[in-house]
């Protein structure tokens, strides 16, 4: 189950790849500026993921208009996942937890997907600018999207 509505989100430091090279993301850099929403999802260029991401980009107006940055989070490399953001011209900002870390902190670790290995579950987070998360949700599969919907609403309720 992921982290519960209430905590104070763990802050972490992930690599992203930038046209600059690899650049670091820290979460408590957008604390007292900005809302925050974690995507967490298993793999790239897998069917799911890149549906998710693709409909993501195709909006992601919509959050900069609630005051949100919105980051996509997996077990990948920054190499895998740029290579897999520019074949799909994904433009959500992701993250590499390569070494699991953030995965464990939020609980969403799902176990051996397809029998390859620990990745991260689907999931998303809503945080606001104090570091609180205010929306949590895992889906029940890895096949089921996260509720936009639900958290957008969450991101509408966030002065």
């Amino acid at each position: 189950m992921p982290l519960p509505i209430g905590t104070s989100a763990p802050d972490f430091t992930l690599k992203s790849k930038s046209t600059n090279g690899l650049e670091d993301v820290k979460l408590s850099d957008n604390f007292g500026k900005r809302n925050t929403v974690l995507l967490f999802f298993p793999l790239a260029f897998t069917g799911v993921c890149t549906q998710e991401m693709c409909d993501v980009t195709g909006g992601v107006s919509s959050y900069e208009s609630l005051n949100a940055a919105v980051y996509g989070i997996s077990i990948d490399s920054p190499f895998a996942q740029e290579a897999w953001a520019q074949k799909e011209k994904i433009a959500v900002k992701l993250l590499s937890d390569l070494n699991k870390t953030v995965i464990k902190a939020y609980d969403v670790v799902f176990p051996l997907l397809a029998g390859v290995g620990d990745t991260a579950a689907r999931a998303a987070f809503v945080i606001d600018k104090k570091g609180a998360i205010v929306y949590a949700e895992q889906t029940a599969t890895p096949k089921d999207l996260p509720n936009f919907e639900a958290v957008k609403a969450a991101l509408g309720k966030l002065k």
